[in-house]
């Protein structure tokens, strides 16, 4: 028996009440229900002022700092990093551009995405970074083009027909909607992307990650990003300052 769209919403506004879902109750969700729900589990906000540790692993070295971060959603997101108390980096990512300064090597870099594909292990622009940091998925989905099924008791989200050398999955947590992990795979790239999330935290009515594992690998190539929330606070007065320093060496990218 299908479920018709207003109990799934019911069933959608008793569990962000904090009641309990049995599963099993919702295995003939369609997925545009499915992927509706998602849709509407993404945070709403102006603005958000985080702290973050975050540890930094590629095959060369193993770094862990404290990170400041800041958005205003679907404009600015800003990442101060330091060790120490001590700032070590600066990044600003608008819609259309990355901007990065470091003061170890004294160098930056102002141009497109390519410089943060290359520190997440696999191309990315600003509404997939947005969407990886809070918990929502980085693609597009289609109800038209996805599936939807539960699976290990959580709904798994695929195309019905994957595209050749794409290979895409999303799981999501029953209870909020919100990304449990997302896998993409690109075989003939020898190329994966893996992103994983812990527990969520509930910030008013609205879900949060707390930590998020991103693995990604090419080519024998491995990068391992850790990303765990120490606080969270949303709406509050946030200013973006970004001014690379005089004297510093602009990176060119291959």
């Amino acid at each position: 028996m299908k479920l018709k769209p207003f109990y799934f919403l019911l069933l959608l506004v008793f569990a962000s009440c904090g009641g309990t879902k049995n599963i099993s109750s919702l295995e003939n969700a369609s997925a545009k229900e499915v992927i509706s729900a998602h849709k509407a589990a993404t945070p709403d906000f102006k603005t958000l002022a985080g702290r973050v540790q975050l540890v930094y692993e590629t095959d060369e070295k193993l770094q862990s700092v404290t990170v400041s971060l800041r958005m205003e959603k679907d404009k600015n997101i800003w990442i101060k990093a330091s060790v120490l108390g001590i700032t070590i980096a600066k990044v600003l990512i608008t819609p259309t551009r990355v901007s990065y300064y470091e003061t170890i090597g004294g160098t930056y870099f102002e141009g497109d995405f390519a410089l943060l594909g290359e520190w997440i292990g696999t191309p990315i622009n600003f509404q997939q970074a947005q969407s990886m940091l809070l918990g929502q998925s980085i693609f597009t989905l289609n109800p038209s083009e996805y599936s939807a099924e539960v699976f290990q008791n959580k709904f798994k989200i695929q195309p019905k027909e994957q595209p050749q050398n794409f290979i895409h999955s999303l799981f999501l947590n029953p209870d909020n909607f919100k990304v449990a992990s997302e896998t993409l795979s690109q075989p003939n790239d020898d190329r994966l992307l893996n992103i994983r999330y812990g527990d969520y935290q509930k910030i008013g009515e609205q879900f949060y990650p707390s930590n998020i594992m991103i693995h990604t690998s090419e080519k024998g190539s491995a990068t391992k990003i850790e990303i765990n929330y120490k606080k969270i606070d949303l709406n509050v007065d946030v200013s973006f300052p970004f001014d690379i320093p005089s004297g510093y060496e602009e990176i060119q990218l291959n």
